[in-house]
């Protein structure tokens, strides 16, 4: 039996977490937004500029990726950088469809286009290490990497090669992802929220208090040296982008977050893809918080504790509250228990939901036409709904990662067929 007392501590307990987390998030939803205005105003001093770029390498791994694969290698001939700076690397990963053939198609079409074919027998071991294969094959200092899916902007790859002319000591800088498919269906609308809100609020606020962003996977330059320096991508990590984003931390290196460089991504269309890509994305973090948790006691550089213990708050404690905090709701609800703690609890969480929705609803501004009638909807429809999924897929993370003990794979987020 579950004593009265430990109820009572539960819930208080939940309820103060909760609202460390929301007081933080309010903090960096402030940051990122003066960081917005000043991102803007650099943004206008390298359109007035000219920047004598570097030259630039991309990566752009590949398995399986028919239906998009001819747009994205489209948009990166239509990129607005000196063809003579530039090299592009399509590293096929042991593709079983018909992504060999549109590729050495393509390499006719477009010179500069370079096609690594991996073989099956040596292939299908992840992102990771299809990345680490194609690097010792660049001549340029700066290595760019995209997504299969991606289709950048035209500029987006100038705006990233210019931070390295403006800070000759950044190790690397990562440009902002949007949803392609935003407006196929209800699930795309709230990760395209989901997205944005992530990148205004975290990335940027982050950036703007802390000197720290984490790669995304996609849309982003480091260089080579500095990725030399840290040992290359780990073919462990399912989330490969943040693990190595911690060891450029660790090294003393700066990430910058550059919000006007875009490239636009397609995004899962159903939730069982959906829950896949969540799921692979948790287990990714929970292996790197093994990795990196026991140097946090003594750790260096400040930057990296930080991060270490944002990821601890969002996985472990922020999910764990919200979940405690909703079936306590539940029970009392039917009866089953009664808090009886006094104080104006529904007042408290009227005023957190007020919150939510307002730090969202200040990002999306900063986005044309994302302040929308509908996406105010899906903004306050998004807490009781798609915020809701994230405890089942923490939870079946866990029971993966430490409870069967499931062996770590690469699994690829499935596509769709491409529409803007």
């Amino acid at each position: 039996m579950i004593s009265p007392l430990f109820i009572q501590l539960l819930f208080v307990g939940s309820v103060i977490l909760i609202w460390l987390m929301l007081v933080y998030q309010f903090v960096l939803c402030s940051a990122g937004f003066i960081y917005s205005r000043e991102s803007a105003r650099e943004k206008r001093k390298i359109d007035a500029g000219s920047f004598a770029v570097e030259g630039v390498s991309i990566l752009i791994p590949a398995h399986n990726e028919e239906m998009v694969i001819e747009d994205t290698i489209q948009a990166f001939f239509e990129l607005d950088f000196p063809k003579d700076k530039l090299e592009i690397f399509v590293v096929d990963d042991a593709s079983t469809d018909k992504t060999p053939e549109i590729l050495d198609r393509l390499a006719k079409k477009y010179a500069g286009l370079n096609v690594l074919h991996i073989p099956p027998s040596e292939g299908g071991k992840g992102k990771a290490a299809a990345l680490n294969r194609a690097v010792p094959l660049t001549k340029y200092e700066l290595i760019a990497v995209y997504d299969a899916d991606n289709q950048p902007e035209p500029k987006a790859l100038r705006y990233l090669a210019s931070q390295f002319i403006l800070d000759p000591k950044l190790g690397a800088a990562l440009g902002k992802f949007r949803t392609l498919n935003k407006n196929k269906n209800i699930l795309t609308r709230f990760i395209n929220i989901e997205g944005l809100s992530f990148q205004w609020i975290v990335q940027a606020g982050r950036w703007k208090l802390l000197k720290i962003a984490t790669l995304s996977g996609t849309n982003f330059i480091l260089r080579k040296s500095v990725l030399a320096e840290v040992g290359g991508w780990d073919i462990e990590a399912l989330t490969e982008d943040a693990e190595l984003s911690l060891r450029i931390l660790e090294g003393g290196h700066l990430i910058k977050f550059v919000p006007y460089a875009v490239t636009w991504e397609q995004e899962p269309e159903n939730l069982s893809t959906w829950f896949r890509q969540r799921v692979r994305w948790a287990r990714g973090n929970f292996y790197l918080m093994r990795k990196f948790l026991a140097s946090i006691g003594h750790a260096k550089n400040k930057a990296l504790a930080t991060e270490l213990i944002y990821f601890l708050a969002l996985y472990y404690v922020f999910v764990a509250a919200i979940t405690v905090s909703a079936l306590l709701f539940l029970l009392c609800m039917s009866g089953a228990i009664s808090i009886p703690v006094p104080g104006p609890y529904l007042e408290v969480w009227l005023l957190a939901y007020m919150l939510f929705v307002s730090e969202i609803m200040i990002m999306l501004s900063r986005e044309i036409g994302e302040d929308s009638i509908s996406n105010i909807f899906f903004t306050i429809a998004t807490y009781f709904t798609y915020s809701q999924l994230w405890p089942f897929v923490v939870a079946k993370a866990f029971y993966l990662e430490y409870i069967k003990k499931e062996e770590r794979k690469w699994d690829k987020t499935r596509r769709f067929p491409q529409s803007n």
